[in-house]
């Protein structure tokens, strides 16, 4: 069973909950900066747009790394989500308010925005255009397996920040819909059916 909340404006806009969303801006500004950037370092360093097994294995490593060093910054003060999917899955699952959850969508695209133009600025602004055409809806998060076919960008926000730079949002809603589904059966499927079956392990005593 669903058991989202609305929530009120007020708290949302408590002083823990702007520094959670300032977190989760700052954390995701860092993943999309890292991540985007090695699909662009490849689309630099090679002549071929296509990416070959070695450029896609490197690109899903930075991914991994980048996600890997955004969470763990933003884990302790906003639950490190850095993608919209996961926080429409917690916001299904209970975890956390309509509401927050939108000003967490909002924290989240603007930093990938702001990643994307200063990816943009650093490198003069055509490697970033041809980048997005080629390589950046292409590139995996670590998701080897679906990433030679839909790109495997299953954080909406990675992709939104590309799109409004390179003002190109053909299928956006793709990048969107997908992992939205995914995120909230995730949430609704975690809280009812795990956490919904949880029993508690057996005291001490029980075996005494």
């Amino acid at each position: 069973m669903v058991k989202f909340a609305v929530g009120s404006v007020g708290d949302s806009l408590s002083a823990s909950s702007i520094k959670s969303y300032l977190a989760e801006f700052i954390a995701t500004l860092l993943f999309v900066f890292a991540g985007v950037g090695s699909a662009i370092a490849y689309g630099k360093l090679t002549t071929d747009a296509a990416l070959d097994p070695a450029g896609l294995v490197a690109i899903a490593i930075a991914h991994a790394l980048a996600l890997f060093v955004g969470v763990s910054i933003a884990a302790n003060i906003s639950g490190g989500h850095l993608n919209p999917a996961v926080t429409f899955g917690l916001a299904i699952g209970g975890n956390i308010t309509v509401i927050t959850a939108l000003f967490y969508w909002i924290a989240q695209c603007v930093g990938s925005i702001v990643a994307c133009f200063l990816l943009q600025f650093v490198t003069g602004g055509l490697e970033f255009e041809y980048t997005f055409i080629d390589i950046v809806q292409s590139a995996p998060h670590l998701y080897m397996a679906a990433g030679p076919f839909s790109g495997g960008s299953m954080n909406p926000a990675r992709s939104f920040g590309p799109a409004v730079v390179s003002g190109d949002f053909s299928q956006i809603w793709i990048y969107w819909v997908g992992p939205l589904i995914g995120g909230g059966l995730a949430g609704f499927i975690f809280g009812d059916v795990f956490i919904g079956s949880y029993e508690t392990l057996p005291t001490s005593e029980d075996y005494a």
